[in-house]
């Protein structure tokens, strides 16, 4: 049996913790809101982020990093994107020199435009890092509800220990290599979540959404091609399977968030009623940068930044898309 710190008590760190302590690993979690580990502890359940789920008696909750990760045989950052630079540094001193270490956060940093890796490198021996991503709402997964996702890593070897550490009856892990293609689709559907979640909440039907999602996968490969990402990894579990999850699922608070615009809210009154972390409004900054960093068309992608950024409404964004000149579809 292992034993595995995880960095974040939200939603997705406490449905990964329930997977694997319900192998018999042991599991600490911390969390930097000390109250809320404290409500987890009393109650035994997330009552904050993923309610009626009870945590499994192999689950501790530690009130220090220190004590989260030393001698842990795994570490998973479970952090938001634009933390995650901030919670591995603080971390980096209790983590043992043979421990793998796993990020599932989906996000570009602002600042840099870094990805998650690219944030790793600057600290860890990349060949023990690991990426988690897939379809996979922390909602359904806490409900032993079945879910498949991958694992990626430079070092296969690493991804095949995650592999097995996580794999149960209900949940299914694939290998790939792709670092860079798994975490660009993880990071860039929340982007078109929330085009979606707009599109949805001015009632235009499913025939705007379907485009907005084919055309949305077209432009997240063309900017992943430059970067060095393999074409098929968008059209895996990490490319299309997490847009459509994303896309179309009320447990998906990127498109919850877009709805709440489509229906007139602006991106502020809209976050925060969401209540958690939104990651597509940060991405949806730094892939801007991104695609005029590397010169790579993406329409849909400029248009919800222009939203975001209050030069535009979102039925002034739909009609920018829907008025853009004539072109071949593989163009």
């Amino acid at each position: 049996m292992k034993t595995i710190g995880i960095i974040g008590a939200g939603s997705w760190g406490t449905a990964l913790a329930t997977v694997v302590a319900g192998k018999g690993h042991q599991v600490r979690i911390w969390d930097i809101d000390e109250k809320h580990l404290k409500t987890m502890e009393e109650n035994r359940e997330n009552t904050d982020y993923l309610p009626g789920v009870s945590l499994n008696e192999n689950i501790n909750i530690v009130y220090t990093t220190k004590e989260a990760l030393q001698d842990a045989d795994v570490i998973l950052f479970s952090a938001p994107a634009q933390h995650f630079r901030t919670a591995l540094t603080s971390a980096k001193p209790f983590i043992s020199g043979d421990a793998l270490v796993i990020n599932v956060a989906k996000g570009i940093e602002q600042k840099s435009l870094k990805r998650m890796s690219e944030i790793a490198a600057e600290e860890l021996d990349m060949d023990r890092y690991v990426v988690l991503s897939g379809p996979s709402h922390a909602e359904e997964v806490g409900r032993r509800l079945p879910t498949t996702v991958a694992a990626a890593s430079r070092n296969l070897q690493a991804a095949e220990k995650i592999q097995d550490l996580f794999m149960t009856d209900r949940f299914r892990v694939y290998t790939t290599e792709d670092v860079t293609g798994v975490e660009l689709g993880g990071a860039l559907k929340n982007i078109i979540a929330l085009g979606a979640g707009v599109s949805d909440g001015m009632g235009f039907g499913d025939n705007a959404k379907a485009a907005l999602m084919t055309r949305g996968l077209a432009e997240i490969t063309r900017l992943g091609l430059k970067l060095g990402a393999r074409p098929e990894t968008f059209a895996g579990l990490t490319g299309t399977g997490d847009l459509i999850v994303t896309c179309t699922s009320m447990h998906s608070r990127n498109r919850r968030c877009g709805i709440m615009m489509g229906e007139g809210m602006s991106p502020e009154e809209a976050t925060k009623k969401v209540g958690m972390v939104v990651e597509g409004m940060f991405t949806t900054e730094a892939a801007y940068g991104l695609a005029q960093r590397e010169g790579v068309e993406m329409p849909i992608t400029e248009a919800i930044y222009r939203v975001i950024q209050g030069e535009i409404k979102a039925a002034d964004a739909v009609a920018l898309l829907m008025g853009r000149e004539r072109k071949h579809e593989q163009g």
